[in-house]
């Protein structure tokens, strides 16, 4: 494992259900449940699924590039040259995890503005994901079981 991927992987298992995988074309993969958060190859190279809004916004905005090899989808690459790339590496990082991670918060709308605040997300970027926040409020017993209000109901 490269000195990066150690990196990476030692910060993003700090976060909750996070979990870490040999990546298909070499490297590591984060995972949240099914949900890839993003993976990082040798040689600093890391690979970060976005919706296509929040993409072309990270592109406009320098934040990342394009992926080499779908640059017409939602991935984007960042390539971390340096130590001091690490914060912004896991910047993205986190705003791919809170998508995922926002469906399983018990007060989603919550928990999405206390993450936003802390990245420091502008009004562009909240704008941008916040239809991905649930609209509603989970028990906490559904939430840790997946299973919202709805469907218990129904």
């Amino acid at each position: 494992m490269s000195r990066e991927q150690k990196l990476i992987e030692k910060e993003i298992l700090k976060w909750p259900n996070v979990t870490a995988h040999s990546h298909r074309f070499g490297g590591r993969e984060f995972r949240l449940g099914s949900a890839e958060v993003g993976h990082v190859h040798t040689g600093g190279i890391v690979d970060i699924p976005f919706p296509r809004s929040v993409h072309d916004a990270l592109l406009e905005e320098g934040l990342a590039e394009r992926h080499r090899w779908v640059p017409d989808s939602g991935w984007t690459t960042f390539r971390m040259r340096n130590d001091n790339d690490l914060p912004h590496v896991m910047w993205l990082l986190r705003i791919s995890y809170l998508r995922y991670a926002v469906k399983r918060a018990v007060v989603p709308k919550e928990y999405f503005e206390q993450e936003a605040d802390s990245l420091k997300l502008s009004e562009r970027f909240r704008s941008l994901l916040a239809p991905f926040v649930p609209q509603r409020v989970l028990l906490k017993t559904e939430a840790e079981q997946g299973i919202t209000e709805s469907r218990r109901s129904a």
